[in-house]
């Protein structure tokens, strides 16, 4: 079985296809950013990107995801180990704390942000509300999403991407 992991191929053991998606990552590869908390799919800190969609993948086993792209938030940052500028962001706005709920925001924002790039913080705040954070109260968080989004923009538009705004 194949598995396409923060842009690499892997190949997996058969014996582990009905393992949960979150303990082999943990376990078996040792990326511990998706928290394993409620167990039901309803926190999201298990949360990564299949296919570039959030998926709280506590219920999820290994074979559910045979085949697609999964991105973790260890392979978000670069791979000298500079953080991405959405991670970037959430440093800057002082909206880690407690860091548990980070991995799973930071990546549900992550996915949000590449649809809509000129997003209202009540957007914002629409987009992460299936992602459960107990210690900042959200605001730092959107204050975060809301600056990635303008160096999303900016990074685009250097990048030829997009046209910059008039």
């Amino acid at each position: 079985m194949k598995l396409h992991l923060n842009g690499r191929e892997l190949t997996v053991d058969e014996a582990l296809a009905e393992k949960r998606l979150i303990e082999y990552l943990r376990e078996e590869l040792d990326l511990t950013g998706a928290k394993n908390a409620c167990d039901i799919g309803a926190c999201g800190a298990c949360t990564i990107l299949i296919d570039d969609e959030p998926l709280k993948i506590c219920l999820k086993r290994v074979k559910d995801v045979a085949g697609h792209r999964l991105l973790t938030i260890e392979g978000l940052a670069e791979p000298d180990g500079t953080l991405h500028p959405l991670q970037q962001a959430f440093v800057d706005a002082g909206a880690i704390q407690c860091g548990f709920c980070t991995p799973g925001m930071v990546l549900t924002a992550h996915a949000f942000l590449r649809k809509n790039p000129t997003p209202t913080r009540e957007q914002i705040r629409t987009a992460i509300g299936h992602n459960l954070c107990r210690c900042t109260g959200y605001q730092q968080i959107i204050d975060a999403i809301a600056a990635a989004a303008v160096a999303y923009r900016d990074r685009e538009t250097a990048n030829g991407l997009v046209s910059p705004p008039s």
